[in-house]
């Protein structure tokens, strides 16, 4: 099964791919990995929320934030390379924009990790870190970078 139709699968469309806010493009290829920039949770444009995780923002919104990221991210691999063209997720970086104390950024990133899985299965398996951080671009409160390798 292609990666399009296991999206189809579950009810999962690509957003368009985001605009850059600065210099820089959205993925990069380089030999058979593909290294997303990292992906606010822009939705038709806009950040879905700004604010910090454990104070403004609980974790669990951050956390659907992430998926969007991660999708932000799957949508640049997409029109780069094309998505049926990855054999595995290699890294996710996610970086949350923590509240003094908060230190649930793992559980933050899982949203990103948990959807990759389910479109990947397997070859959605992956390194990881998870950063809190004291400001992200636009008062973001996730961002998230992907590397894939390609087949």
């Amino acid at each position: 099964m292609s990666w399009h139709a296991r999206l189809a699968e579950l009810g999962i469309r690509l957003p368009a791919v985001a605009a850059p806010v600065a210099a820089y493009v959205p993925a990069v290829r380089t030999g058979n990995l593909v290294f997303t920039s990292g992906q606010l949770p822009f939705v038709d444009g806009g950040l879905r929320r700004t604010g910090k995780v454990g104070g403004s923002v609980d974790a669990e919104a951050a956390a659907a934030d992430a998926k969007v990221c991660a999708l932000n991210a799957l949508a640049a691999i997409d029109e780069l390379v094309g998505l049926d063209s990855v054999a595995r997720v290699v890294r996710v970086v996610g970086y949350v924009a923590s509240a003094e104390g908060f230190s649930g950024q793992p559980r933050v990133v899982n949203g990103a990790s948990e959807l990759l899985g389910k479109i990947f299965g397997e070859a959605g398996q992956h390194a990881r870190s998870a950063v809190g951080v004291a400001e992200l671009p636009l008062g973001a409160p996730v961002e998230v970078e992907l590397t894939v390798e390609l087949r």
